[in-house]
């Protein structure tokens, strides 16, 4: 089922939750609302399931305005980061609960209900718990449960609001490999709220970033990381170094050192700001051009295959972050206090509103 929100605004008194929001989610596909807290992600996704009213604006389900809808009638399953399992019932009833709970005439047998449940439990991989209570769970397994009822009542959309954030740092990347599976299996249009770029970097087919009540940009994992459309989306997806300059002619001045910015010719002389990624600078014990920035070496952390630097600028003594690897670490044989050259690539240059 298809969603369009439309125009969407949400006030809570003076305070303003989210402002004029445009969205639209094909049939199948699975999306993150990604952003800090505050950013109006949960208050979107609660307005989409109608556990919210919007403040002004509407929202489409396949086409059809379904604003004024009751929960009820929206055909959505919703999954909670606490799960809200019933702690009195087994797993089996927990999944069972939405079908014996309907009206006599849309109710299945029991017979059909325990072939129903069955199915999601061998679904979620779960199929030999069913006679355990919540409490007997590891917290992994019971967001397996909290799934497979959200998915008995037979929903048409699937939503989660931070259906990871309360489990370990290795359940949560063996759930997020599973629920992209299962994804896939289903074809469930499903929206998740989360604040873990990770999370939503490796999950979802679309991101869509929010900040303060407002999309800051809509795109594929890679179209979002690799072409963020504002200041706030680079700082937000990932690392990344500041580096603050003046624009003149297609060229950036970042202290006394000058880099090429592509398709900048004619643009007036004026404050940027130039992103770089940790990984893109480019570390060298010598260099005769001016197209590198002296620093000293300060911090040195080796992880893995990757070894991180902390570097000062020369010039003003500003902390540059690099990330190299250990083959090329060795190759430098740095050590703290040693003089390097740290050449820019991949600048990603901002001058106020204007994205380059």
């Amino acid at each position: 089922m298809s969603i369009v929100v439309k125009d969407v605004s949400k006030r809570f008194g003076s305070f303003q939750a989210l402002n004029s929001i445009n969205l639209e989610i094909p049939t199948g596909e699975l999306v993150a609302l990604l952003g800090p807290s505050g950013s109006g992600k949960t208050t979107l996704l609660r307005i989409i399931a109608g556990l919210e009213n919007a403040s002004s604006g509407s929202i489409y389900f396949q086409g059809e305005d379904a604003t004024e809808k009751k929960i009820q009638e929206r055909q959505v399953g919703f999954v909670f980061q606490h799960y809200a399992l019933f702690r009195h019932m087994t797993v089996f009833d927990n999944v069972a609960f939405g079908l014996r709970v309907k009206p006599a005439k849309l109710r299945p047998s029991e017979a059909e209900i325990k072939e129903k449940v069955n199915q999601l439990l061998k679904l979620v991989q779960m199929d030999w718990l069913g006679n355990r209570y919540p409490s007997q769970l590891s917290g992994g397994q019971r967001q397996r449960i909290a799934l497979a009822r959200a998915l008995a009542v037979e929903p048409k959309i699937l939503l989660l609001d931070e259906p990871f954030g309360a489990l370990d740092a290795k359940v949560r990347k063996e759930l997020r490999r599973w629920i992209r599976q299962l994804h896939d299996a289903i074809h469930l249009t499903s929206i998740f709220v989360t604040h873990d770029q990770e999370e939503a970097l490796e999950v979802a087919d679309r991101i869509v970033v929010m900040n303060e009540g407002k999309i800051e940009q809509v795109g594929t994992p890679e179209e979002v990381y690799d072409n963020p459309a504002s200041p706030f989306v680079y700082q937000f997806l990932g690392n990344v170094n500041l580096f603050r300059g003046r624009l003149d002619s297609g060229r950036i001045r970042i202290g006394t050192h000058e880099f090429a910015t592509p398709n900048l010719e004619g643009l007036q002389e004026q404050s940027a700001i130039a992103y770089v990624r940790p990984y893109e600078l480019a570390i060298e014990r010598n260099s005769s051009e001016t197209k590198s920035i002296k620093a000293i070496v300060s911090y040195i952390r080796a992880i893995g295959p990757v070894v991180r630097l902390e570097l000062n600028r020369k010039d003003n003594g500003e902390l540059i972050e690099a990330e190299i690897s250990k083959e090329r670490f060795n190759e430098l044989k740095l050590a703290s206090g040693d003089e390097v050259y740290v050449g820019l690539n991949n600048l990603k240059v901002f001058v106020e509103d204007y994205v380059i």
